[in-house]
């Protein structure tokens, strides 16, 4: 079957393409692992307009049910290969060796977030384990938390929960790779211990973050901090793979895209966090994949 657009991903970019494109009666096949991306990872979302205090679970159910009340194909499969051939299509190749094309393709397969990959990190994810400060760290108002990194998203998540949180702590596994303004504008704040030559071995906590288990790299000393959350900012990986060889990407991978979604590409469009916008945000990637349809859509319209 030749859809209209093939959309892959199934977060909120994924799912309001989708809506959007069906909307504009397009015939649209949707290509994803899981339905809810990077959403799943959390576990309450405060900061989505008009759902104030949701749970994610819920607002993926939301979001799902809405945009199965039009006729789109929901496939569940990981995309392997996307090329486009001489006639401008494109073709998505998934694990299964199943071939779906398209008229016109969105790429919305977001980011993963690096993991520490210490005992208790996975067991506590959304349960006091964050890897968004933006996103979660209204929740740890007056509480003890630290952040896990030395780059420009930590020092900002630092400088962030230093108006938040009742305690703030660095952990800087050599020394900090910041930009020296964010580093000053950290340490203005005389809230933020540093802790250099310390990296993360352990989480702690049974049904959420209690402590978290440290170790200096220079003398193996052991430090039990006592804390309620515990923000991983080291950075993410896109899940662009799979995109066409000749498709324009920035050095982390991902996807150079232009103010309506579209790529270097004619005819591929991409929406969330595997672009080069760099506000990762559920509200964002949403309207991301509105504007990437209605984009699809325009291409399609004038296409020869």
């Amino acid at each position: 079957m030749m859809y209209d657009v093939l959309i892959i991903g199934g977060g909120p970019a994924g799912l309001n393409a989708a809506m959007y494109a069906a909307r504009k009666e397009l015939k649209v096949g949707v290509i994803a692992e899981l339905i809810g991306g990077q959403m799943t990872q959390t576990k309450d979302i405060d900061n989505y307009l008009g759902f104030p205090d949701v749970e994610a679970y819920e607002l993926i159910q939301k979001m799902t049910d809405h945009a199965k009340k039009y006729p789109i194909d929901w496939i569940t499969g990981r995309v392997d290969q996307l090329t486009r051939d001489e006639d401008g299509n494109y073709s998505a190749v998934t694990s299964d060796g199943e071939t779906y094309r398209g008229q016109s393709a969105i790429i919305a397969t977001g980011q993963r977030s690096r993991t520490l990959g210490i005992p208790g990190e996975e067991a506590l994810t959304a349960r006091g384990v964050s890897y968004c400060a933006t996103c979660d760290g209204p929740f740890y108002r007056n509480k003890r938390v630290a952040i896990v990194g030395g780059g420009d998203s930590a020092v900002e998540a630092a400088i962030e929960m230093a108006r938040i949180a009742s305690e703030v702590h660095i952990l800087i596994r050599s020394r900090l790779r910041a930009t020296e303004l964010l580093i000053s504008k950290m340490q203005d704040t005389g809230k933020v211990k540093e802790w250099h030559h310390y990296i993360p071995i352990e989480i702690i906590g049974d049904k959420k973050v209690t402590a978290l288990k440290l170790k200096n790299t220079d003398t193996d000393e052991v430090v039990e901090l006592p804390l309620d959350g515990v923000f991983v900012e080291i950075g993410g990986e896109p899940n662009n793979g799979f995109v066409p060889q000749e498709l324009a990407l920035n050095d982390n991978r991902e996807v150079k895209v232009g103010r309506d979604t579209s790529t270097n590409l004619p005819g591929l469009f991409a929406a969330g966090d595997n672009t080069d916008y760099p506000q990762r945000q559920i509200v964002i990637a949403a309207a991301d994949g509105a504007k990437a349809a209605l984009a699809a859509h325009d291409y399609l319209l004038h296409k020869a």
